[in-house]
């Protein structure tokens, strides 16, 4: 059974105040609906002053219930509208006859949301005699697929801009699409979806004496979870000041176990990424930690935590940044995809971007190609299952 930090429940619910639907934070964070929905609760019923309490009448779980239908319609009226979006953005001149694919999956039987013909036709601003005339004689094949590839890509980019042809193409085939790299370059190329990353703004190395050997001389490989673990420290300004954030990644999956975020490079920050690591794996032992020579990891407190879970302290060598260069890399994807996007007004505000990009988008989105074209979370699950991690 998944643990849940009550940081992670705050984060959790501060996304869905952001403006996110209940839905959208559960399926990025892999949390389910109805948790999700008890954490929204529960703060809300803090915020008022009022205590949390398990148990409610069978009156108000009716209404709760029922308030739970129509939010699941809202939903299904936005995603037809969002569906609809992407085929509106490419209109330039036949406006009806890029719209008409639309409307013919939308009225298929086996649509996720069915809608009539008539409705679409009305809601898209034509009639549904026309559209029945475009029936009979219809564009080409060629043309209708790379019309409808386009409308998928443009989706795929508005949700991801920073991806490019080929996480695009990845995207693609992972939903089905048997498109090839080079078609995908030439329809980005022909809409003008192009991925909205800067180049990676450098970052100031640190150095110290160290506390323990390198156990890893690059090579940053694991035949196994918890076998080998990364962790460092990076750092971003807001108009409030500072917020680091340090991370631990399981070189196995690329995925990232643990983490903390706050507004001082202290000890306690590396600590608490460790102790969330610990906690989300099942309490692994042996695993191989491996950092710089940082403050933060060479103090009492990280190394006592080391030795209190039984795990193997390890650290690069002065001034070589290959010795944690697989770390970095994450960093990188990170400033890239976050930090580097725009001018962040608060630390809470990057805060709740970090996390969002963290879990929705790098765990549950981003195919890794060194992982077969799967993300960190669909590689664990394949090769180990989701209850097998913590074993």
């Amino acid at each position: 059974m998944a643990k849940y930090s009550e940081e992670f429940k705050k984060d959790a619910v501060a996304l869905v105040r952001q403006g996110a639907t209940q839905r959208e934070v559960g399926r990025d964070l892999g949390v389910s609906k109805s948790a999700l929905s008890k954490w929204v609760a529960d703060a809300e019923r803090r915020d008022a002053g009022l205590p949390v309490t398990k148990d409610v009448t069978a009156a108000e779980d009716a209404q709760i219930r029922e308030l739970i239908r129509r939010n699941r319609l809202l939903e299904q009226e936005n995603e037809v509208l969002r569906r609809a979006a992407a085929y509106l953005s490419q209109i330039h001149i036949n406006a009806p006859k890029i719209v008409f694919p639309l409307v013919q999956e939308l009225a298929a039987k086996d649509a996720p949301i069915r809608v009539p013909v008539v409705v679409a036709c009305r809601v898209l601003g034509f009639s549904k005699q026309a559209y029945y005339q475009w029936v009979k004689q219809p564009v080409s094949k060629r043309e209708a697929d790379d019309r409808h590839l386009i409308g998928v890509l443009r989706t795929l980019h508005a949700e991801d801009p920073e991806f490019g042809y080929r996480f695009l193409a990845d995207e693609m085939q992972g939903l089905g699409y048997a498109v090839t790299e080079r078609r995908v370059w030439r329809l980005c190329k022909q809409a003008g979806i192009r991925s909205v990353i800067t180049k990676r703004k450098g970052r100031a190395s640190r150095a110290g004496a160290p506390v323990g050997d390198d156990l890893v001389e690059r090579q940053f490989t694991a035949q196994g979870p918890n076998r080998l673990w990364l962790t460092d420290i990076t750092e971003q300004w807001t108009n409030e000041g500072r917020l680091y954030m340090c991370a631990v990644k399981d070189v196995w999956s690329n995925k990232v176990v643990g983490y903390s975020i706050g507004p001082r490079m202290q000890a306690s920050l590396a600590v608490g990424a460790l102790e969330n690591a610990v906690m989300q794996r099942g309490r692994p032992v042996g695993t191989v930690v491996h950092s710089d020579r940082g403050g933060q990891f060479r103090s009492q407190s990280f190394q006592s935590a080391l030795r209190r879970h039984q795990l193997q302290g390890s650290m690069g060598r002065v001034g070589a940044a290959g010795d944690n260069a697989a770390m970095e890399s994450f960093f990188s994807l990170l400033q890239k995809n976050v930090l580097d996007r725009k001018v962040w007004e608060t630390r809470e505000e990057l805060r709740l971007a970090i996390v969002s990009w963290v879990e929705g988008k790098y765990h549950r989105k981003r195919r890794q190609r060194r992982l077969g074209r799967l993300t960190p979370v669909e590689f664990e699950v394949v090769n180990v299952g989701s209850v097998a991690l913590a074993a």
